[in-house]
């Protein structure tokens, strides 16, 4: 299967990018959050709420398991990566790339954590759960794009190069 997954930190640019990504390359686009929304009838946060952190991640992982598309963009939510059979399904179903960006950055984008669906452990703070994820995101990825101080425009273009560079898949 021929699909891109952009792996990241909530606020990383997942969703924006690779919407921008899906409609260069003519490729399709998935949002797995959204996808999440669906199966459980509920938002993001709602769900965490109700059924905790590791009810959440649970949840998320069963709705990536599902996720079968060729030709498409895929954006999973942040904490996939807390799962490695979600990390397996993805995996299997083409390139990981992590758009990473440093916790100060992170910091600046997210100003809606309370309301977000963001899984954070109480007191946690985003560096706090970068430190966390950030090796999990490295081991995960087949590539990596640095996105730190770039626009969205060249964001895309740093993605789309680094794609074309490891092997196609980019010039769209």
């Amino acid at each position: 299967m021929e699909n891109i997954i952009l792996i990241g930190m909530p606020g990383s640019g997942k969703s924006t990018v690779g919407v921008l990504l899906a409609k260069v390359l003519g490729y399709g686009f998935l949002d797995t959050d959204l996808l999440l929304q669906q199966r459980e009838g509920m938002l993001l946060q709602d769900l965490l709420d109700s059924r905790g952190m590791e009810g959440f991640l649970d949840a998320e992982e069963a709705a990536v398991r599902t996720v079968d598309c060729d030709h498409c963009v895929i954006a999973p939510g942040g904490s996939v990566v807390c799962r490695p059979g979600a990390m397996a399904r993805l995996q299997a179903l083409g390139r990981v790339v992590y758009l990473k960006l440093s916790p100060g950055e992170l910091a600046g984008r997210l100003q809606n954590l309370a309301t977000r669906g963001v899984v954070m452990a109480p007191g946690q703070t985003v560096r706090d759960l970068y430190g966390r994820r950030a090796p999990l995101y490295e081991r995960y990825a087949g590539l990596t794009v640095e996105t730190g101080g770039l626009t969205l425009e060249e964001t895309l273009a740093a993605l789309r190069r680094a794609l074309a560079e490891d092997g196609g898949g980019a010039e769209g």
